[in-house]
């Protein structure tokens, strides 16, 4: 029988994440936040690519980011609700880690399998950050999604893409559960 952690276990199967408009201060120091990249960098990596990188946005950039999200929403087109959606998560937030996907050139691994390596270090991130008693959300929008954006905002280049943006802080308030899947619809089993 193997060696069973119950306390890793619960966590994972009763993990909450925060809605980041909820998270205040404190946020980790540079020092408190380096145990959980690592712990994110741990993430299965065929090939040993490391097709990922971090770049922790810090609140002094944040107001930058959330005026780049409304020049470019601006530029884009896009409704007024759109822009300040794609603006409050800078707006409103202290501290996020950007997790870039480098996309790196492999004959044997495809770039799909990088694109899925770099997913399991958002939630390792995501997970690092609760387990060690932060609140934290995984988020996205559209600015994420905009080539522009991440030129300016970030320095991207053409092979690298926002993964996600990892919001960490204290949690101000503890969000209602919400439903989860019924695994008995979702599991199939096949032996034979």
């Amino acid at each position: 029988m193997p060696e069973h952690n119950a306390d890793a276990l619960r966590f994972l199967q009763t993990r909450r994440s925060r809605p980041a408009k909820t998270l205040g201060l404190p946020v980790p120091d540079r020092a408190t936040l380096r145990p959980l990249l690592t712990a994110a960098a741990r993430t299965p990596d065929h090939g040993k690519l490391e097709p990922w990188r971090f770049i922790v946005i810090e609140q002094g950039a944040m107001a930058r980011l959330a005026s780049l999200a409304q020049q470019r929403g601006t530029a884009l087109g896009l409704d007024p609700e759109q822009i300040a959606k794609g603006r409050n998560q800078y707006d409103q937030g202290n501290l996020a880690v950007a997790v870039i996907e480098v996309q790196k050139s492999s004959p044997k691994i495809p770039p799909l399998e990088q694109t899925y390596s770099v997913g399991a270090v958002c939630l390792a991130l995501l997970n690092a950050a609760l387990a060690a008693g932060w609140g934290a959300n995984w988020l996205s929008g559209w600015p994420s999604h905009d080539r522009e954006f991440m030129r300016q905002g970030f320095n991207l280049e053409d092979h690298e893409r926002i993964a996600g943006l990892i919001h960490i802080g204290t949690e101000t308030s503890e969000p209602p559960e919400r439903p989860r899947p019924d695994i008995d619809g979702i599991t199939t089993w096949v032996s034979d």
